[in-house]
């Protein structure tokens, strides 16, 4: 891998995608309302209805804000319809709206409440515990001011069924949920032998991995849920059945958080269900599960053991329920209560937004506070919300986690351009070594100057996909720069260098690049394709032009073709030259044809053929000898401006690899500044194969300004 500062200056693919107008100015305006809802009851419990917004007033972290926007939801003042139970579509959907129609759902003065059904790790008879509870409400308490959706959370997670009033379809829904549904993960012990069950000498792989994979599971898919509730702004109850998730430690923080964050963002709250109800924990273990091993069973051990890992998966939900303004229900048999909780939450309410007065976008949890002028009253209202972050407040992981995101979107990031190119080289008859270039323009890194240089740190990602679906490559760097002047740089570009050792076939290759001052980030696509070279009468590598040689400091320079003597050839994907530099071209030729009697001539330099020069003299004949020979030519049109002297090569490079290896050095002082076609012609002579690949090139003026852009893209090779 090699980082170099190029001399061309390329056209970015981008630039001609969303053209401004000249001389029109354009502005963005963005602001973050904060909703909070708050809940105002008189000392007998009665909800209180003749609030108005002058008598709220509303602290964050201690600092009043301004209430920016007030509204009364009152759900109790829904007309009810005749007949013991409720019939009828929802008036719309949420849900399943694209991204691009906005939700057509009416949800003024309804109560909306999503039963969120994680059946990942249910048992069986939890599952039906749960589904059965459901039925219960449905059957019993579901009032006409209900909008209920059902969400599961199994293998995938599905919208089953969208907000509706339709309780005969809801209930037709539940009854297909059954113990098929779970997956059974066992969230198991903490990894240790002592107080785990006897399993006969088979392995049993360490829990820790599978828990915060699966924890991880579920909260992405809270946040999943959050994002999709977000599109209307009444206050949203979930309905979280559960047997608990337990977290390792702080791999998980970050998923909590962002559930929590994103919950309140929708003006959603969690109300969590353990699905266990009360459970009781036999010093043995229960009658599903295999003896103990140790003394745990006769000291209280595994008792305590089995306390601790229940209260730890109660505690992620218990957090999830008063970061977001619900309420938890654990270490009960009667289901009935959570519902009349979110029937009484949810039935006269405030809601009130804010714009935060503070700008910083830390990421940190910021603590509400709502009092009223009037005493005798009691104001319910979630403790806070964490802010949102920018680039500059991200921590390690997220930044990480940002660019595996940006890796696996489907919608590119094009904030900085970035260019790339590609050459192959067979290692063996099955593997090719794919020589990879990327290009930041200088002007798009920003630097900071630090004792007396200046600095800048660039994230690159990448992998190549087989067949654009399976990874069979992969590429995370951090780049360090540091110059003298970032001038310099800003005329010129950064490269990168890399490679992935590939067998023949098509795939798909995505970069991704960030530069770590302001955080803005550059993506490139491209699809390659590895010639399966045995089937080719000429088997030769792909041309890579380059004007710089530079010396070899990578690690992984033994294993690229372009490293020879300790020096490494720099692709210049743009084929821009200036006149003052000299053209290195580099390919190989792979199992040459042998003859015997074949005359030998010696290996001539590539300078200008001119007029009168003689060919050099043939040598002895030689036995089981090859014979290749290579030339340059530039074309302008259909006149040949300059060709070299041939080069021949009667014997293999590089054994291990049946190669034979040309590296060219032409001089561009002679030619005039242009576009010229360089062509590569190699002769297999004793084979009677050839080959005659083509590149466009441009020699500029030397004197023109730096920061010209090239007439040429670069060209994929």
């Amino acid at each position: 891998m090699l980082i170099a500062a190029a001399l061309s200056s390329p056209v970015s693919p981008f630039a001609a995608q969303e053209p401004e107008k000249p001389g029109t100015p354009t502005i963005h305006v963005s602001t973050e309302l904060v909703l909070v809802n708050v809940v105002a009851r008189d000392k007998k419990g009665n909800p209180v209805r003749d609030l108005k917004q002058g008598d709220f007033t509303l602290y964050e972290d201690g600092k009043k804000q301004q209430i920016s926007t007030f509204d009364f939801e009152d759900v109790d003042q829904l007309p009810i319809t005749a007949g013991p139970t409720v019939s009828g579509a929802a008036p719309g959907t949420l849900l399943h709206s694209t991204k691009k129609a906005p939700p057509t759902l009416d949800a003024r003065d309804r109560r909306l409440i999503v039963l969120f059904f994680d059946f990942s790790a249910m048992e069986p008879e939890q599952i039906d515990r749960s589904v059965d509870a459901a039925k219960k409400f449905l059957t019993t308490k579901m009032q006409p001011a209900d909008l209920i959706a059902l969400v599961s959370l199994a293998t995938n997670m599905h919208v089953d069924c969208d907000f509706t009033d339709d309780k005969d379809k809801l209930l037709a829904l539940l009854s297909s949920y059954n113990s098929g549904q779970g997956q059974g993960f066992d969230n198991g012990a903490t990894g240790s032998a002592e107080g785990t069950a006897e399993s006969g000498g088979s392995f049993t792989e360490d829990d820790t991995d599978l828990n915060t994979f699966s924890a991880d599971r579920k909260l992405l898919a809270l946040q999943s849920l959050m994002q999709a509730l977000g599109k209307l702004p009444q206050k949203k109850s979930i309905v979280y059945f559960s047997n608990g998730i337990t977290q390792t430690g702080v791999d998980n923080q970050s998923a909590l958080r962002a559930a929590t964050a994103a919950a309140v963002k929708a003006n959603a709250s969690i109300y969590s269900l353990d699905v266990r109800g009360l459970q009781a924990f036999p010093p043995g273990g229960e009658a599903q599960n295999a003896s103990l091993h140790g003394q745990s069973a006769y000291s209280g051990a595994s008792t305590l053991n089995d306390l601790n890992g229940n209260a730890s998966s109660q505690d992620t939900l218990a957090t999830l329920s008063s970061d977001t303004g619900g309420k938890a229900f654990f270490d009960s048999n009667d289901f009935s209560g959570i519902f009349s909780q979110v029937q009484k939450d949810s039935s006269v309410y405030y809601v009130l937004g804010f714009t935060s007065n503070n700008p910083a976008k830390d990421g940190k949890f910021r603590h509400l506070k709502v009092t009223i002028n009037r005493p005798d009253l009691k104001l319910d209202f979630r403790s806070g919300y964490y802010a949102g972050r920018d680039f500059i407040h991200l921590d390690r992981a997220d930044r990480e986690q940002q660019l595996e995101d940006e890796l696996a979107a489907q919608l590119p990031r094009v904030d900085v351009p970035v260019y790339a190119g590609e050459s192959y080289f067979r290692k063996d008859e099955s593997h090719y070594y794919l020589a990879v270039s990327l290009i930041i323009p200088g002007s798009q890194i920003p630097f900071i100057t630090e004792k007396d240089k200046d600095n800048a740190t660039i994230d690159i990602i990448g992998q190549a996909l087989e067949g654009g679906k399976f990874p069979v490559g992969r590429l995370r760097d951090t780049v360090k720069i540091a110059v003298e002047s970032s001038r310099a740089v800003r005329r010129k570009n950064v490269q990168y260098n890399t490679g992935f050792l590939l067998a023949p076939g098509n795939y798909h290759l995505k970069f991704v690049i960030r530069e770590n001052q302001a955080g803005r980030m550059g993506s490139f696509e491209t699809d390659v394709r590895i010639p399966d070279l045995r089937k080719s009468p000429l088997k030769m590598s792909s041309v890579v032009l380059s004007s710089l040689r530079v010396p070899a400091t990578s690690k992984k320079a033994a294993g690229n073709p372009l490293v020879r003597d300790q020096m490494e050839l720099v692709p210049n994907i743009t084929h821009v030259f200036t006149p003052d530099q000299h053209l290195y071209l580099q390919y190989e030729v792979y199992d040459a044809a042998k003859g015997k009697n074949t005359a030998q001539l010696a290996p001539a330099p590539a300078v200008a053929q001119t007029e009168g020069t003689k060919s050099p003299e043939p040598a002895k004949p030689a036995r089981d000898s090859i014979r290749v020979l290579t030339s340059i030519e530039f074309l302008q049109g259909a006149t040949k401006v300059y060709e070299s002297m041939p080069v021949v090569a009667n014997e293999v490079t590089a054994p291990d690899r049946k190669a034979v290896i040309f590296q060219i050095d032409v001089p561009l002082q002679s030619l005039k500044p242009g576009l010229y076609l360089c062509q590569v012609n190699v002769i297999d002579d004793v084979a009677g194969s050839f080959s005659f690949p083509r590149f466009p090139l441009l020699i500029r003026e030397q004197a023109a300004r730096p920061n010209s852009q090239a007439a040429v893209s670069p060209t994929p090779h």
